[in-house]
């Protein structure tokens, strides 16, 4: 029998390097058709990434389950986001069946070559001027705009992750307004104020947390018809929470993928 858990989970990817036996434990633990999307991934800090995020998933679908990881199968959906068949005995607990969610996260820094001020200016036409002139409050100096901007863009990637569009509709007409009650730290996450217009059209609808997981990092949750049952901060896994035991002859199978991976060049050297 399913039961409904709210949790939310998260993971320093920039911390993990990989050994070899690590890996292969982690690509054991996936489909044979993820293996083939993950090693389309250029970087390997992607394939890292979506490794990474499919074990969440497994780990949440065997805990509100019961079952053993390796009986949580996935499938696509015509968005191309994946889904369990069972999934909505998990989410009994929405007020509507036609529920759904998204989360981002983003690194508070700007890393660009030109300045934030000529940065913020080509990002002119992906902001409403509700969003411009709170990231650009004159109270803020640049590392306070630098957070308001990432806080925003998370938002916005949580909300059209949950859309399954990625980031090709009209991002200037998707406006937030972030919750002020408190500023975004660690300490007071998750900020629950936040409300959305959609083409000048409030989004009741939709409901959303902000959270600061660590001084560098915010993140974003997007439901749609669905209001969390209670409300937490994230809590941080290790490697070894997520990955399954698999017996000798399934590891030796991926050993060749997994070294193939490992060559893979990380985005920043």
């Amino acid at each position: 029998m399913s039961k409904h858990i709210c949790t939310r989970w998260a993971f320093d990817l920039a911390s993990w390097k990989p050994s070899l036996p690590h890996l292969s434990q982690a690509v054991a633990s996936i489909q044979p058709e993820e293996r083939v999307r993950l090693m389309k991934f250029h970087f390997i800090d992607d394939f890292l990434s979506s490794l990474i995020g499919r074990l969440l998933m497994r780990k949440y679908v065997s805990t509100c389950s019961g079952l053993p990881p390796d009986q949580v199968k996935f499938a696509r959906d015509v968005r191309g986001k994946p889904y369990w068949c069972c999934w909505r005995a998990i989410s009994g607990e929405c007020s509507d069946p036609d529920f759904g969610l998204g989360t981002d996260v983003m690194k508070i820094e700007y890393s660009g070559g030109k300045s934030v001020e000529d940065f913020f200016r080509l990002m002119k036409s992906k902001f409403s001027a509700q969003e411009w002139s709170y990231i650009g409050r004159p109270q803020h100096d640049e590392r306070d705009q630098v957070k308001a901007f990432m806080r925003h863009w998370c938002l916005k990637e949580a909300y059209v992750k949950e859309l399954g569009v990625g980031i090709t509709v009209d991002l200037e007409k998707i406006s937030f307004s972030v919750d002020t009650t408190h500023s975004l730290e660690v300490a007071n996450s998750p900020l629950i104020g936040t409300s959305l217009r959609c083409h000048d059209r409030p989004m009741d609808n939709w409901h959303f947390e902000e959270h600061l997981l660590q001084e560098e990092y915010c993140a974003a949750i997007a439901f749609r018809n669905c209001l969390p049952h209670e409300q937490g901060r994230f809590k941080i896994l290790g490697i070894e929470e997520l990955l399954v035991k698999s017996p000798e002859s399934e590891l030796e199978d991926v050993l060749g993928y997994c070294q193939r991976a490992l060559h893979k060049p990380y985005k920043r050297s």
